[in-house]
């Protein structure tokens, strides 16, 4: 059971390994210049997400989008585990102990009763919502949240050569060829106004904006 667990602990580092790489080595490698990577502190990491979706517009852009997906997605799934966990633990106490005073580190026998908890997950949600296996159970939920910030920071590489091609960023015109307002329009139009004052000298300001 160690040998999984470090070997799960050692798969899902590589989510925080790649994230890393993404904002300090290869972003600032593909814009030409290390004053453009991720600085250091909470000002800094602020100003940095601000000017890149001003250039890049990664907000739109899928890999990002399944990044959210993955750690918010990762964040509902855990909470769910943990209250099917604590709601079929097997009893090993009498009633006047707590049950957690039945668990003894390192036992190899289930503290809970998968089959009840997902029993009633499944028939909460629908029956292939839930797991029957402890092991696809937690490799599941560690490989969720992994695989989105893999994304994200594939997504920041490709944005580190300026490769925008997949952003969802094409306005919705109708048959006359007017643009038809969307939130995407929006944020494009926010995007100028955070780029002009990153770089005051190089942009106009969008009258419509300083209006």
């Amino acid at each position: 059971m160690t040998a999984i667990l470090e070997r799960r602990e050692s798969e899902s580092l590589w989510a925080p390994v790649a994230a890393a790489t993404a904002v300090f080595l290869i972003y600032p490698i593909g814009q030409g210049s290390f004053s453009d990577g991720m600085p250091l502190g909470i000002s800094g990491t602020f100003n940095f997400m601000i000017v890149f979706q001003a250039e890049h517009n990664i907000l739109m852009h899928p890999f990002h989008m399944l990044g959210v997906a993955g750690v918010f997605g990762g964040s509902l799934f855990s909470a769910m585990h943990g209250s099917l966990v604590t709601s079929s633990l097997i009893r090993e106490t009498t009633e006047n102990e707590s049950a957690n005073e039945g668990y003894r580190f390192g036992q190899e026998e289930e503290t809970y009763n998968i089959v009840a908890a997902h029993g009633y997950f499944g028939r909460l949600i629908f029956q292939y919502a839930s797991f029957n296996n402890s092991r696809s159970l937690h490799f599941f939920l560690a490989a969720w949240p992994v695989v989105g910030i893999w994304f994200t920071a594939l997504g920041i590489s490709t944005m580190a050569f300026n490769l925008n091609g997949f952003n969802f960023n094409q306005s919705v015109v109708d048959s006359q060829g007017r643009v038809i307002n969307t939130w995407a329009d929006i944020i494009n139009r926010a995007n100028l106004g955070m780029e002009v004052m990153h770089e005051r000298n190089a942009h106009n300001f969008p009258l419509d904006l300083a209006a």
